[in-house]
């Protein structure tokens, strides 16, 4: 008999994995704000940061509506 996952642990798994590359992209976001001079570029990352912050805290929320 196969092992199956629950599915509400797959969808965690995977938003797991979700929140973990955001994680990245918001480190990123936030080395390349420090690094640059150009008030265009600064106001990019700065709506950059705040949507990947949005997107990470709803990830969270998502999380933690799982039931596993």
């Amino acid at each position: 008999m196969r092992n199956k996952k629950n599915p509400a642990s797959q969808a965690r798994a995977q938003l797991m994995q979700e929140i973990e590359s955001l994680q990245q992209a918001l480190e990123t976001a936030n080395s390349n704000f420090e690094n640059v001079c150009d008030p265009d570029l600064i106001d990019s990352y700065i709506y950059e940061i705040n949507a990947l912050s949005f997107r990470y805290k709803y990830l969270l929320r998502q999380v933690q509506d799982i039931h596993v």
